[in-house]
């Protein structure tokens, strides 16, 4: 058998930030790295994770791509509101989203698709709830970094909205996280 037939790729599902919100994220991103030494939310591009990485093989990727394609096409767009700063104490700061039932019914919806069809058990973090957000900053943030940048960010506002008409899957090359294929949500009803 071929190698890529039984080594396999890691994958993550996300709502990839349009313009001009994808900017101004990477901006931060950027200062994020270059004023608290936190280069690892560089690896991927701005983005609402809807399923944390997963491994697959590479060479059933058109399983996994037609698979998700169908499953994005009965979904309808959802609002994104962007509601100011927030921090998962002790290394994580990010841009969060505002919880909204569109938004929760997709993941649950995804999750349990995940579960069920592509087989896949590491949809969730068994202990915290889904918490939509754009990481900024995490894993290589140091602690007393954390404290002098959540001080920094903890009061500046960050709003706006937009319709996520599109799902991503990101595939990591190596190095960095990659867009592999972006799916249309189905209209609106």
């Amino acid at each position: 058998m071929e190698k890529n037939q039984t080594s396999t790729a890691l994958y993550f599902i996300a709502i990839i930030l349009p313009e001009p919100y994808h900017e101004l994220a990477q901006e931060l991103k950027v200062h994020f790295s270059n004023q608290y030494n936190s280069r690892a939310s560089l690896n991927s591009p701005p983005h609402i994770t809807l399923h944390m990485p997963f491994q697959w093989r590479p060479g059933k990727e058109k399983v996994l791509t037609d698979k998700l394609s169908d499953f994005f096409s009965a979904c309808s767009p959802v609002q994104i509101h962007f509601q100011n700063f927030g921090c998962f104490p002790p290394r994580v700061l990010f841009i969060d989203i505002q919880k909204s039932e569109p938004l929760e019914n997709l993941h649950k919806k995804l999750s349990r698709f995940c579960r069920v069809v592509l087989n896949l058990f590491n949809a969730t973090h068994k202990d915290n709830p889904f918490h939509p957000h754009v990481t900024l900053a995490f894993r290589d943030l140091k602690k007393t970094a954390f404290k002098m940048a959540w001080e920094e960010f903890k009061n500046k506002p960050f709003g706006g909205e937009f319709l996520a008409k599109q799902i991503a899957l990101l595939k990591h090359n190596g190095k960095i996280w990659e867009v592999f294929q972006e799916f249309d949500l189905g209209q609106s009803i």
